[in-house]
């Protein structure tokens, strides 16, 4: 499998720099399947392409070297010569800080259109199809038969358009596995988080998202439903969300806990020294909003797997505007928060502000092994309601839960063990609290832990 990305912006070799790779070296890495070459055939001011050529080792595929779901189990097959998913998952591995739009020496030309041509091959789909999927990215598509006679199976696909690289490769990252109806590995929940981190940008407005995410999660319907849910909500889903919160608000309001659990957790992160910090899952940008009020925080970061949710967090921060106010402090990132993203990492502080109740528990594990296994802030701040005190709410129906979204809510307890695992997991060290006025049976409406290394 061939990939060619080039550019003619001047200098041209700045392309190097966006794909984290020195034009006059090659480089290779080892893949479970086998093994991915990038080098620039020409490197010029003018003109510099990068190529990446996969190798697919298919013995080693049929004796389970790599194997899963989609490897066919004989020896004579074109599945390891086609662009498919093996070359989407090589993409991600080589060029993983490219599609994550970062560049060390150039970052504002990270986030820059600029002029370029990818071409793949060998590839197989319909100019009708390859078309419909590329067209509406801004792409002018040009499909050249790998036959004389026009008769093959396979082409050259060449996409030429002005867009930032990342929203280049993850173009290709979503839409090759599209194309080739299979996937090489077990399709699970894990790919609508991919799908949502590298198409969520751009599919929920793609005149053929349904089609996208139908071939990308091989047609599990479970699955299916929940990434259409997530991409591209109707209004009718919009407004039960709004209303979600509005019943989870009025429960709350007669307490005033929603501005009390904010300044608690700006009170921690401004008394540990704190610079740096990351809100995971910052819903609209209200704790943001309060971190901006001061001058404590020199760099503030926004994550939300919701694009909806990041949208608002702009407007309400007048992100972009003329009279901006964060002075260049803020940034909002769309990704999940199950799966590491150098972007955030590196802060002096995290925050989980209400976040790990909205999480299936076997999802809650990834969640901490990206926070306090890989990231590793000195300082995570963590609420969650208090179950035991929801016998007290008067609006509340016995059993029930603060919020339709909530996968649990824990009682003191359970908070407490769920704490000191993370403190054998990962050599963090605990103080917990309440959040809101104490009862003396049932505790306070909410509790935050405070994990300090």
């Amino acid at each position: 499998m061939y990939l060619s990305v080039s550019t003619t912006l001047e200098p041209a070799t700045d392309l190097g720099f966006l794909l984290m790779k020195h034009p006059d070296r090659v480089h290779e890495v080892d893949l479970p399947f086998g093994r991915a070459t990038v080098f620039f055939p020409q490197a010029t001011a003018l003109c510099c392409e990068a190529t990446l050529v996969l190798d697919i080792d298919p013995v080693g595929l049929v004796r389970g070297k790599g194997s899963g779901d989609g490897v066919v189990d004989q020896y004579v097959n074109d599945r390891p010569y086609a662009a498919s998913s093996f070359l989407s998952v090589a993409l991600n591995r080589v060029y993983r800080s490219a599609m994550s739009g970062n560049s060390r020496e150039r970052p504002q030309l990270a986030a820059t259109a600029i002029p370029l041509q990818l071409e793949v091959m060998p590839l197989r789909g319909s100019e009708e199809l390859i078309s419909r999927l590329f067209k509406p990215l801004g792409w002018v598509v040009d499909m050249m038969p790998l036959s004389e006679s026009g008769a093959s199976r396979y082409a050259r696909l060449r996409l030429t358009g002005v867009m930032r690289l990342a929203d280049a490769l993850s173009h290709l990252y979503v839409l090759l596995p599209v194309l080739d109806r299979d996937k090489h590995y077990w399709v699970g929940e894990d790919e609508v988080e991919k799908l949502l981190w590298r198409g969520g940008d751009w599919l929920p407005h793609h005149p053929e998202r349904e089609l996208i995410a139908a071939r990308y999660l091989k047609n599990r319907r479970s699955l299916l439903r929940d990434a259409l849910q997530r991409l591209a909500p109707d209004q009718d889903s919009v407004e039960q969300t709004a209303a979600a919160a509005e019943v989870e608000d009025r429960l709350e309001r007669p307490l005033n806990l929603h501005d009390e659990r904010l300044e608690a957790v700006t009170a921690v992160l401004v008394a540990r020294g704190a610079r740096s910090v990351a809100d995971l899952g910052c819903g609209e940008g209200r704790l943001l909003a309060r971190l901006l009020r001061g001058r404590h925080f020199s760099r503030i970061i926004g994550l939300d797997a919701s694009h909806q949710a990041i949208e608002r967090a702009a407007r309400r921060l007048r992100l972009g505007r003329p009279e901006d106010p964060t002075a260049g402090r803020v940034t909002l990132l769309h990704g999940a928060l199950t799966y590491r993203d150098q972007r955030w990492h590196g802060v002096d502080a995290a925050a989980l502000v209400e976040v790990i109740e909205h999480l299936d528990p076997d999802r809650l594990a990834a969640l901490c092994d990206v926070v306090f296994g890989t990231a590793r802030p000195k300082t995570v701040v963590i609420t969650t309601p208090n179950a035991d005190y929801n016998v007290l709410l008067p609006n509340l129906a016995p059993g029930a839960l603060r919020h339709p979204d909530h996968r649990f809510e824990w009682s003191r307890a359970e908070f407490r063990n769920f704490v000191d695992g993370l403190e054998e997991k990962y050599g963090y060290q605990a103080t917990l609290s309440g959040i809101g006025a104490e009862h003396p049976q049932f505790g306070a409406v909410s509790q935050m832990a405070v994990m300090t290394q």
